[in-house]
């Protein structure tokens, strides 16, 4: 079983003005091998929630759970792929990919073998070599994504992995990411501002108030798997679309009303 479970999370920062609550009593669970994708208006905590069960920030109250056990700190059971594309200059593409594999002493040959097998796969044959600074943002992040894929985490913790990418690359990497996790079927937790991502990724979309963020809708989505890119002009997309978008354009009003009422 690989889930990960928040209980009670809050988030509270103190600031010269005072306390900033940013996240408040967030309780949800991402089952073994689901796609669960988080929305909301912006600021209303989603990095933040996904550092917190990355182990980077401490919570204020409550707690994450991975598999039953608390994760107070980051872990080999949680792979984390962010929106830069945080590689090792010096690293070629294969020594990025191999990294944690070295650092865990796996034998040379058997980093060579997962890492040829996810070069493989992300597409990236006849880059083995190269180093960073000569791939473009597609490129960089499907290592990214292969050096994450390569520990073998319980759970893959995505913050807005494709928001620096052009619309085009963007669709690509969707795809190539929806065909990866039919293969692995790891437990996905993603964060993005990009709904119809959202609906095309996940198997469920939790939608987030505004600040102090709450889950306010869980949005389970019932469109056919594998998914390709016919689904996106299809009824039942618009629907989930306008549901998501909707919501999500209340909580920007309300979160506008309040900025308006401090002014």
């Amino acid at each position: 079983m690989s889930e990960i479970r928040f209980v009670d999370v809050a988030m509270r920062y103190p600031t010269r003005r005072g306390e900033v609550r940013a996240l408040q009593q967030i309780s949800l669970a991402v089952p073994d091998g689901q796609f669960a994708c988080i929305v909301g208006p912006s600021g209303c905590g989603k990095s933040t929630l996904l550092s917190i069960a990355a182990g980077l920030i401490l919570p204020t109250e409550g707690e994450v759970l991975v598999d039953g056990k608390p994760a107070y700190s980051p872990g080999a059971d949680r792979g984390m792929v962010f929106q830069s594309y945080s590689l090792y200059p010096w690293l070629s593409v294969r020594r990025n990919i191999e990294f944690g594999l070295e650092v865990k002493r796996t034998p040379k040959a058997e980093r060579a073998r997962q890492s040829g097998e996810l070069i493989r796969l992300m597409k990236l044959d006849g880059f083995a070599e190269a180093f960073p600074k000569a791939l473009s943002g597609g490129m960089k992040q499907r290592v990214a994504i292969a050096r994450a894929l390569a520990n073998d985490p319980e759970v893959l913790l995505m913050d807005e992995p494709f928001g620096a990418l052009d619309a085009l690359t963007r669709q690509i990497m969707q795809e190539m990411l929806t065909d990866l996790w039919q293969r692995y079927r790891k437990t996905v937790l993603f964060v993005t501002h990009d709904i119809d991502e959202a609906i095309f990724l996940g198997d469920v979309i939790y939608i987030m108030t505004n600040r102090p963020g709450r889950i306010r809708t869980t949005l389970n989505v019932d469109l056919p798997r594998p998914r390709n890119f016919e689904m996106v002009t299809s009824p039942r997309f618009a629907e989930l679309r306008s549901q998501v978008v909707g919501i999500i354009h209340e909580e920007s009003m309300k979160a506008v009303e309040s900025e308006l009422a401090r002014a």
